[in-house]
């Protein structure tokens, strides 16, 4: 394995320090390290090193979607966005509800060797929300599942959702809701307002969320469980969040990247690009969700990357899938709406996007301050330049980025997984 050293990077927004790695992890951090003989010199003169990102919740759709994404292209973009880790959601075809499928998940992101994959495991056989899957067996496999979700379907039923909850307390496990009361959004295609009545499109109404979340959350305080909600959208359901968590009760929450920044206002083009579960809410609630994940309400940002094929988006909006891509654009958009405003620091977006969801999902190797000893998963970022999404440039197999043809801030140059590099001067090394 290559030695690597990486000088003059400021080391998560602070000091300027160089970094050696050598033998997958960080041997070395401080000023003017000696070049070891045969090491390789990354100069990283005006860019920032973070920790390897973590994202919580990322759609792979292998198996059985291939055509829309793969676990090699899906975490080929991942390492291109700075993740180094990416939890799969269960979405998959077949449903990933058994040990043998999140074990098969597990391995080809093992094999494909970009960023290492954790699969999430659905609560429900099939995700139909009638019957526990197998939670303790998958917890027991080889990929040792710690997070389980039906996301894209709610687990509505209440007595379902608590004994879900009471069940994986016994292994330290994680229930990560997608709140949405589906007797509520029945037909839904965006976010319930003014705006949807002006465009005749059947209106999401906040309250679908909010309502989802308060129960769940009277769930948990029942059974003393862990709560994670998914892609927090409104600013009620931020209020609501706050007040659980000033009660001291075990509840944390993401927001996704284009929450962050864009607005139910898109919809008016009806380019299906910008349909997504949950829907794009009000300016109000961008403010809110920024606010509260600055405040620390909001643990996480997650990018919920949801690639489709041409042919789901391309097309009328009533018949489009809901979802968007936003692994490599993600930490773009975190410093857009968060840094660039002095919402966040460096050191706060460190936490929001590796320390905090490597928690959140029970993983060590990922996450871990750039210190001696600590594994070489790492990212440069070079917060000064500029780019313009081009779908046709990404590494995912889909284009449904919403992002396009806007320039956003930083470019991740280089991405470190244990030691070898997937990114070199923003590129696959292979």
């Amino acid at each position: 394995m290559t030695a690597y050293l990486i000088t003059g990077a400021s080391i998560i927004g602070g000091e300027v320090a160089d970094l050696l790695i050598d033998g997958g992890e960080i041997v070395a951090v401080g000023n003017g390290l000696a070049r070891p003989d045969g090491a390789e010199v990354i100069d990283a003169t005006g860019q920032i090193a973070l920790p390897g990102l973590v994202d919580l919740h990322t759609h792979l759709r292998e198996p059985g979607r291939e055509d829309a994404e793969t676990v090699l292209t899906g975490t080929r973009s991942a390492a291109m966005g700075g993740f180094t880790a990416v939890f799969a959601m269960a979405n998959t075809d077949p449903v990933a509800d058994t040990a043998g499928v999140v074990e098969q998940v597990w391995r080809l992101g093992r094999e494909a060797g970009y960023a290492d994959v954790y699969p999430i495991g659905a609560v429900t056989v099939g995700r139909q929300g009638t019957q526990l899957a197998e939670l303790g067996a998958m917890a027991d496999s080889a990929a040792r599942v710690r997070v389980f979700s039906d996301d894209g379907d709610c687990v509505w039923d209440a007595a379902l959702m608590r004994r879900a909850l009471e069940y994986v307390k016994a292994f330290g496990g994680t229930i990560a809701q997608h709140a949405q009361e589906p007797r509520l959004t029945k037909g839904a295609q965006m976010n319930e307002g003014a705006l949807s009545g002006v465009l005749g499109l059947t209106g999401w109404p906040s309250v679908a969320e909010e309502s989802i979340i308060a129960r769940d959350i009277m769930l948990n305080a029942l059974v003393g469980s862990k709560l994670h909600i998914c892609h927090l959208s409104t600013k009620g359901s931020v209020e609501i969040v706050r007040a659980a968590k000033k009660r001291g009760l075990e509840v944390t929450a993401e927001v996704t990247p284009h929450h962050l920044l864009l607005t139910e206002d898109l919809a008016a083009s009806y380019n299906p690009v910008y349909k997504v579960n949950p829907p794009l809410r009000t300016q109000a609630d961008v403010e809110a969700v920024r606010e509260g994940l600055a405040d620390g309400t909001i643990d996480i940002v997650a990018t919920d990357h949801a690639p489709h094929p041409l042919e789901d988006k391309d097309c009328e909006w009533s018949a489009a899938a809901f979802g968007m891509t936003g692994l490599e654009t993600a930490l773009s958009v975190v410093q857009h709406a968060m840094i660039d405003t002095k919402l966040l620091t460096w050191a706060e977006v460190a936490d929001r996007m590796s320390y905090r969801p490597a928690a959140i999902g029970q993983i060590t190797e990922h996450g871990q301050p750039l210190a001696v000893g600590a594994p070489a998963n790492l990212v440069l970022v070079d917060p000064a330049a500029e780019r313009t999404v081009v779908p046709a440039e990404t590494a995912s197999l889909s284009r449904n980025t919403p992002f396009v043809g806007m320039t956003l801030p930083g470019r991740v140059t280089t991405t470190f997984l244990r030691g070898n590099p997937t990114v070199l001067d923003g590129k696959l090394t292979k």
